[in-house]
This record gives structure tokens, C-alpha cells and sequence, in this order.
């Protein structure tokens, strides 16, 4: 019998190899099969590592919502400061993040909106809202900060979806009216 190769990083290969199969073929795409033959792996080491595709969809969608997040989190200390301009700056973000890969950012979309149709998802999906929401619910309060992640998300949707350009005026415009709705 073989010894087992010792593979610290396979894991974290699958996972990379998904979101790749996803973002190429969509979910509709992603097999263990699909998945093991981007990662170079045996089938095997897929299933082991994630019993189902759900499981393997929590992952990556784990990994792929630090997109926005990640933006925000990075700019924590400007959003809280009470003399920024808050929709200014949420408008330059988003602005930011959509203006980067954008590839990256459908998959994170799409990831997102799996979870419609895929409950183990929901949890996952809910994660980075709560987190954006209650960072800007320092600034402004539990229910506004959720406003604006929902205007947020409804914005850069409605980019990706009709390939228009992103208008930071009217993000910040409409950002600025649901912050100034809550005092």
C-alpha cells in the first residue's frame, strides 16, 4: 500500500478550483468531477474533503464574500469616523470594488444568490451583510445599516445585471437620503 502524500494545501485547492469552475461555468458546472480535474486532484480528495457540493458552495462562497467586506473592513477606521462623510465614502467603495475584477465580483453575486435555491447557503450569504451592517450601524443605527447594505446590494446588482456603468453621484445621493431618513 502507498503511503498517503502528505498535502497540507489541498483543501485550500479545491476550494480555489471551485470558485474558478463557478466562475467560468457557473454553478450549473460545478461537479466533484469538474472540480478535481481544475484542482489536479484525485475525485476523491474532493468528496473527502466536502461531502456534498453544498458543502464545497459554503466554502467558496465563504472565501469569495470577503470581496466588499473585505473593502470595508479595510476602511473600518475612516467609515467610523464621525466627520467622514459616510455615503460619500460608501459611494467611493462600492465604486472601488466594482471597478476591480469584475469577475470576481459576479462570483461573488452569484454565490450569493445560490442561496435561493440552496438553504446550507443562507447561513454563509447572510454573513457579510450582518458584518457591513453592523460596522455601519456604529454610525447610525441597527436598521439604517441594514438599509444601506440592502440599497448597497440593490445598486451594485442592478450594475452587474444591466453592464451599465456605476454612478457614484447617484450612490452617494440615494446613501445620503436613507442616512438623513433615520435622524
Amino acid at each position: 500500500m502507498a503511503a498517503r502524500r502528505y498535502d497540507p494545501e489541498r483543501r485550500q485547492r479545491i476550494i480555489d478550483a471551485a470558485i474558478r469552475v463557478v466562475g467560468r461555468s457557473g454553478i450549473a458546472g460545478l461537479s466533484h468531477r469538474t472540480v478535481a480535474t481544475e484542482a489536479d486532484v484525485p475525485l476523491g480528495s474532493t468528496t473527502y474533503h466536502f461531502k456534498t457540493l453544498d458543502d464545497l458552495l459554503v466554502a467558496a462562497l465563504r472565501q469569495a464574500n470577503e470581496g466588499f467586506a473585505k473593502v470595508v473592513r479595510e476602511h473600518r477606521s475612516a467609515l467610523a469616523d464621525p466627520r467622514c462623510d459616510l455615503a460619500a465614502e460608501l459611494a467611493r467603495l462600492t465604486g472601488e470594488w466594482l471597478g476591480g475584477d469584475r469577475t470576481g465580483v459576479e462570483l461573488e453575486y452569484e454565490l450569493y444568490l445560490a442561496a435561493l435555491r440552496r438553504p446550507a447557503l443562507r447561513t454563509v450569504a447572510a454573513e457579510w451583510c450582518e458584518e457591513v451592517a453592523e460596522l455601519l450601524a456604529r454610525r447610525t443605527d441597527p436598521r439604517t445599516g441594514r438599509a444601506l447594505v440592502a440599497l448597497l446590494d440593490g445598486i451594485c446588482l442592478q450594475v452587474l445585471l444591466t453592464g451599465g456603468k456605476y454612478d457614484e453621484e447617484y450612490a452617494r445621493d440615494a446613501l445620503t437620503r436613507v442616512i438623513g431618513a433615520s435622524d
